[in-house]
């Protein structure tokens, strides 16, 4: 008989030699649409080769990813990508995928504040519906990035204890050259 989970739910996907995967809890083969679906409804799965046991989620999440750039759905910039390969052997690549993680928890956590701001600046005036409709997209492109499978991101470090302190520092900092430029603006027009 197959094994459906490995004992915290996690649904185990097997991928045979001739590339095609098998959904253990489903006792059907599926593609990677279907785990792509998998992952925006936050089922968690583990893909393991059929032959050796190992553990290849990894790779098969890369080349989900791939697929999806290909279709023309990029959400990685060229920039981005270029920084992230440069950072391979460098000394810090450990340290990337916890400052990653980290980013895209804050990310979520901010996602919910900036649809309250959204709904509250177009409230009830002619650009309500468009701003319904680019939140819908917006939540869409999000959701990509939310916890899979209820498994939080490790807790955030003093690095982004700070990093998060200098971002609501500099959001004061716009908003106090707002008001500076505002008194600008109306010392010029009593000047005219």
């Amino acid at each position: 008989m197959a094994k459906v989970s490995d004992g915290s739910g996690t649904v185990i996907i097997k991928k045979y030699a001739n590339r095609r995967l098998y959904n253990t809890e489903t006792s059907s083969y599926i593609t990677l649409d279907h785990l792509a679906a998998m992952t925006r409804e936050g089922r968690d799965f583990k893909v393991i080769d059929a032959k050796t046991e190992e553990d290849i989620t990894h790779n098969v999440l890369t080349q989900i990813i791939m697929e999806e750039e290909n279709r023309g759905q990029t959400m990685l910039p060229v920039n981005f990508l270029r920084q992230l390969i440069s950072l391979y052997g460098d000394s810090m690549q450990s340290m990337v995928p916890q400052y990653l993680e980290a980013s895209m928890d804050a990310f979520r956590r901010n996602q919910t504040q900036f649809r309250q701001a959204m709904e509250g600046a177009f409230a009830g005036g002619p650009f309500a519906e468009i701003a319904k409709r680019n939140m819908d997209m917006f939540e869409a492109a999000a959701s990509a990035f939310k916890t899979k499978g209820g498994v939080a991101a490790p807790a955030a470090g003093p690095e982004a204890e700070t990093k998060a302190k200098a971002s609501a520092a500099s959001s004061s900092e716009v908003e106090a050259l707002k008001a500076q430029l505002a008194a600008m603006q109306e010392q010029i027009n009593k000047l005219k």
